[in-house]
């Protein structure tokens, strides 16, 4: 499967804003972003005009590097949020929520989607019961997420128990840290979606 296996941080400075890809990294002083705030390379201090195109297509990469996907599977899901009724949007929004990664990190389980990603295909994760190693799977109202009971004590899950409630856990999930387990009661609205994209953008640049 293809993946980014370049620097995270980079891709930070690239967009000029912290995109919360390092986990605990980023909340702290050696975050490369407070000590170089501008993009990498020879050019990177340079003034740039940016154009509509290019606010378009800075936008959408941002989304897809918060959520760690690549190009096709973006435009995918973008083609998938189209077909649906209601703002496009809002619906891509929903589907990159939703995604399994996306819920074990929201829910507290991982310091980083990365880290959640890797915790989900090591096969540390159960849907409804069921050994789930892929990333990409969607949740619906009323899954039940959990960790196998086999992978309780590894120190990822140590940690999260010992952690429980440092970070706010979206309305449309219940995470239960005393018994790894992560009700889903509902899609996610875009108000509770606090993902910092303006995806009318990235409909624009997909539109043409």
């Amino acid at each position: 499967m293809a993946r980014y296996t370049g620097a995270d941080c980079k891709r930070c400075r690239r967009e000029k804003q912290k995109l919360f890809l390092k986990g605990a990294k980023c909340e702290s002083a050696k975050c490369p972003i407070e000590i170089r705030p501008y993009p990498p390379g020879e050019h990177g201090r340079g003034r740039t005009k940016d154009s509509e195109y290019l606010l378009q297509k800075r936008e959408k990469q941002k989304c897809a590097r918060i959520y760690g996907v690549l190009e096709k599977q973006f435009r995918g899901y973008y083609n998938e949020a189209n077909r649906q009724s209601g703002k496009t949007g809002e619906n891509l929004l929903r589907i990159l929520e939703t995604r399994l990664d996306n819920v074990v990190y929201r829910a507290g389980f991982a310091k980083s989607r990365d880290h959640a990603r890797q915790l989900v295909r090591h096969g540390h994760i159960t849907v409804n019961g069921r050994k789930t190693d892929i990333p990409s799977a969607r949740v619906v109202p009323n899954d039940i997420i959990e960790v196998r009971e086999s992978s309780r004590n590894l120190t990822p899950f140590q940690v999260a128990q010992a952690e429980a409630g440092d970070r706010t856990v979206p309305a449309w999930l219940e995470a239960i840290p005393s018994n790894l387990r992560i009700l889903v009661h509902s899609l996610p609205e875009r108000q509770v979606i606090d993902t910092q994209v303006q995806e009318q953008l990235i409909v624009e640049l997909y539109s043409k």
